[in-house]
């Protein structure tokens, strides 16, 4: 072997380490998360946890190979617009995002950073997805509810206070999704016998008057749909119900824990680990707009056997072994 040979051999090989070393280093991704709730949210902390663990599980660890950036809107729409636009300045890989307030704020940011939801009341409709099988954009994950759901709640008021004929529906009417749920309601509504009626929730003391007012007719009952509102004034909707004695079925579990009678929802701990699905694949250089927009496959009834032995209701014994979770 000729002396220059043997030297460039002998360089290349001394490099050999030195090029694997710099193929262990794993590069950090940059995934944020803008969530409409409180920092101290109890249920979305889980969902978050839940979020990780299953990024955990595909190989995605903080403080190795990801960082996490989460701003907490609290469902304050300036404070969602101001968060979405720090993070687009972040330049992250991939955004998750809960709800169409937050997509939408997103959208509004940037048209490249892809988002995932892990949940959405009907994106299509929302204007934040061109269609369910073929999103189109930057933006793709999983639906919250199918309208269909809201008949679903008024079987379950029915069927845990049979005595109900007349039953209030509280809406958001800035959201497009408030009309879609109210009319699956009004659908079943004559083959249970019940009077249903939509009450707006534009602001807390417009809230506190109507549902005053309908409550003092007998056999009244109470659906709480989907909304940021309702989760914002969570507390006073709960409230109000408890004092004015009325069943009410929620949209979601939250409800239930503070005090409410019984809720039927998707399974958010699921839409989470779903959306790490997605995240996964993004990061590994799938693009939102070929992942189809998916509607929740496990949903959850959550009992209050409290609320309903004060107000006097006897759970049938059906409804609590169907149950997800009963509150003693």
């Amino acid at each position: 072997m000729r002396r220059r040979d043997f030297i460039t051999l002998l360089g290349g090989a001394a490099a050999w380490p030195v090029a694997a070393r710099a193929q262990q280093v794993e590069r950090v991704r940059r995934i944020g998360l803008l969530l409409p709730a409180a920092a101290d949210d109890a249920e979305f902390q889980a969902r978050v946890g839940a979020f990780l663990q299953a990024l955990a599980l595909s190989g995605w660890t903080i403080g190795r190979n990801v960082r996490i950036d989460t701003r907490w809107a609290a469902a304050n729409i300036a404070d969602m617009r101001r968060y979405a636009t720090e993070l687009a300045a972040l330049a992250p890989d991939v955004i998750l995002a809960h709800g169409a307030a937050a997509v939408g704020s997103l959208l509004q940011a940037t048209r490249t950073i892809p988002i995932v939801f892990p949940s959405a009341v009907d994106p299509v409709a929302a204007g934040i997805v061109e269609s369910l099988a073929r999103p189109g954009g930057n933006a793709t994950g999983f639906m919250s509810v199918e309208y269909s759901i809201g008949g679903k709640w008024l079987e379950l008021l029915v069927e845990i206070a049979p005595r109900v004929t007349r039953a209030a529906v509280l809406r958001d009417p800035a959201l497009g999704t408030g009309t879609g749920l109210f009319a699956a309601i009004q659908a079943v509504a004559p083959s249970l016998r019940v009077e249903v009626s939509p009450i707006n929730m534009r602001d807390a003391p417009e809230l506190e008057r109507a549902v005053t007012a309908f409550s003092r007719s007998p056999n009244s009952g109470l659906i709480v749909g989907t909304s940021n509102f309702a989760i914002v004034h969570r507390e006073l909707i709960v409230k109000l119900v408890a004092q004015h004695r009325l069943p009410a079925v929620y949209f979601d579990r939250s409800f239930v824990t503070a005090g409410g009678l019984i809720s039927l929802s998707p399974d958010y701990i699921d839409q989470y680990q779903r959306a790490a699905g997605y995240v996964d694949r993004i990061l590994r250089g799938e693009k939102p707009a070929d992942l189809p927009v998916q509607a929740p496959v496990k949903y959850e009834t959550v009992i209050n056997m409290k609320t309903a032995k004060l107000l006097g209701l006897t759970v049938p014994p059906t409804l609590l072994v169907s149950a997800n979770e009963v509150i003693e």
